[in-house]
């Protein structure tokens, strides 16, 4: 994230489709990253989570934080 944010690009598009787990440090990671790319200007956004994925955002309340989307065309276009 920090590389990509360095480079100018300020639009992130985050696939986790292929993510089963994440724990904790994971967890604190997207946090992470979603706040360095705000501070820095730009936006992050999830995509295509699993089941379980999107039910441990919803336990930790993050998925109110997070802007996800299901199709990749529709949250490209949603950026600013």
């Amino acid at each position: 994230m920090k590389d990509l944010l360095s480079k100018g690009q300020k639009k992130i598009l985050l696939n986790l489709g292929d993510v089963n787990y994440i724990d904790s440090s994971g967890i604190g990671e997207l946090v992470s990253a979603y706040t360095t790319a705000k501070n820095q200007g730009g936006e992050l956004k999830l995509l295509k989570l699993t089941k379980k994925v999107h039910d441990l955002l919803q336990i930790t309340k993050l998925y109110t934080v997070f802007d996800v989307k299901d199709d990749e065309t529709a949250a490209v276009k949603a950026f600013r």
